[in-house]
């Protein structure tokens, strides 16, 4: 057996940061074959309930109801495992075949599927077991990421699938780890690059959006339970439209045709034109529906930091009364380091969540929360540049519409509130508060259209053409939002300085 395994070995393709083999079932088969040559008496289905974690056995088979002739793929997976110290959380990434469908006009097409952000071992190794009190506990992070990539039409019956999902994955599920973010159906995350990795600057697919995967249905597993998520590669234009409008219908619109995916949504890097190019009676449509029904967008991820403004000081300010720049006139209250925007390539990852609900909802995972709340008499808020034009939409399409907005951290978030907005801390009287990690601010409706007017230039500026910093005052209200990079000193501290 042992020469069987060190054959096997020393027959894997070497990839960057990984090893392409043959999937379990490849050591499983050349362990079943020495058993019987060595006459032991050992069932197949009994080596494999040995050798594979519970968590991970579970996933496989429901992998194997769609593809029960590759109990066989291609992998990738990772030389040192990341409970073994390891920089790459996904243990496996299986790339199946997938003859697609000719009656819904499905094309072929390579079907990745991650395994390592559900817990495959429940042993603690990696995850620990869901504590939030659920009915149906989560496994891990509840769910593993799929990806879909059209073949090319002439391509050999003998190809081998393209590694570079496996590396877009893993740098996904990296940012998962390290932010403690889960995705779900409809975030969208801005990439900026082409998703293979090229340089080639006229790749038009450069961003994702996250659907469900449409052939994996939630799996339970020993664990809890398992969704399989899917990324989409979408334009530019399109990222930008399912920001402002709604991720889950976006995905709807690229399923209409093939060329924009198709049913199962399958990325084709070769796709240059956006859905509303194809399609524009859908891009007025959209607008339409901004402005009657507001946007389901409610939130983003951005570094910021505030701090409370003493009673009163702005109106000074424009008073020109006593203001030395040095002094002391606001208490600081806190400062947070947004590590959901993780660095990935000197690129900010940012990832938007949606909600069409006018109540407040904990930002946060994790339910325990102060009941404690720290009225502010003012707040500054500055907030990173690339977030800058979500103001507003924030204000624009969610305020006005009577709905609320967060820009979230990992430790820290600040929620902007419609004054018709319930189960907030805020209101007239209190327009601003702190309740552990979680700031809100109230924007009234008179405000509202000022507000819009401001931010105008920022919904039509790229990050790099604004002249920062900038600042936008309403003193009467005590309010201040500067547009600027936070100073990295700040940024080094995480979580509340209230307790």
């Amino acid at each position: 057996i042992n020469a069987c395994l060190c054959l096997a070995l020393c027959f894997t393709a070497v990839s960057i940061g990984a090893l392409l083999v043959e999937f379990y079932f490849t050591f499983l088969n050349l362990l079943t074959n020495a058993a019987m040559a060595a006459n032991v008496p050992e069932k197949e289905s009994v080596l494999k309930k040995r050798i594979l974690p519970r968590g991970l056995q579970k996933l496989i088979e429901q992998c194997l109801k769609i593809y029960p002739d590759q109990t066989n793929p291609l992998q990738v997976t990772t030389v040192l495992k990341y409970w073994l110290g390891g920089l790459d959380p996904l243990d496996y990434i299986s790339m199946y075949h997938n003859a697609g469908d000719p009656e819904q006009n499905i094309p072929p097409h390579w079907h990745y599927v991650s395994f390592g952000l559900s817990d495959l071992h429940g042993d603690g190794r990696v995850h620990l077991a869901d504590t939030s009190g659920g009915l149906e506990p989560r496994s891990g992070m509840g769910f593993e990421l799929t990806f879909r990539l059209i073949k090319s039409p002439d391509a050999p019956a003998n190809e081998r699938p393209p590694t570079w999902p496996a590396n877009l994955l893993q740098s996904l599920a990296k940012y998962v780890f390290q932010s403690g973010n889960r995705l779900c159906t409809g975030d969208n995350i801005p990439w900026r690059r082409s998703l293979d990795g090229s340089k080639d600057a006229n790749t038009a697919i450069q961003h994702m959006l996250i659907a469900e995967d449409p052939q994996l249905p939630r799996t339970e597993t020993p664990f809890g339970w398992v969704d399989f998520l899917q990324i989409v590669g979408v334009t530019s234009e399109e990222l930008e439209q399912a920001s402002r409008w709604n991720g889950k219908g976006m995905l709807n619109l690229l399923t209409k045709d093939p060329a924009t995916g198709g049913p199962w949504l399958i990325t084709d890097m070769a796709r240059s034109s956006s859905v509303f190019e194809q399609f524009p009676e859908t891009l007025r449509q959209l607008e339409l529906d901004l402005e009657k029904e507001g946007s389901d967008l409610a939130g983003v991820n951005a570094d910021f930091t505030f701090k409370e403004l003493a009673k009163g000081a702005l109106t000074a300010a424009i008073k020109e009364e006593v203001l030395d720049p040095d002094e002391d006139l606001s208490r600081s209250i806190s400062t947070c380091n947004i590590a959901v925007k993780q660095e990935a390539n000197d690129d900010a990852l940012e990832q938007s969540t949606g909600s069409t609900s006018s109540d407040m909802v904990n930002p946060f995972d994790n339910p325990n929360i102060p009941s404690r709340v720290f009225p502010l008499t003012g707040i500054e808020l500055t907030l990173a540049p690339y977030a800058a034009k979500f103001l507003m939409l924030a204000v624009r399409d969610r305020i006005r519409h009577g709905r609320h907005f967060t820009f979230k951290a990992q430790h820290m978030a600040v929620t902007f509130v419609a004054e018709s907005v319930t189960g907030s801390i805020v209101n007239r009287q209190t327009p601003y508060a702190v309740l552990g990690s979680w700031v809100q601010i109230l924007i009234p409706n008179r405000l509202i259209p000022r507000m819009v007017d401001s931010f105008g230039e920022l919904s039509t500026r790229s990050a790099d053409s604004l002249k920062i910093p900038l600042t936008y005052e309403w003193p009467e209200q005590n309010l201040k939002f500067i547009i600027d990079n936070p100073p990295p000193e700040l940024l080094n501290q995480q979580g509340p300085i209230l307790a």
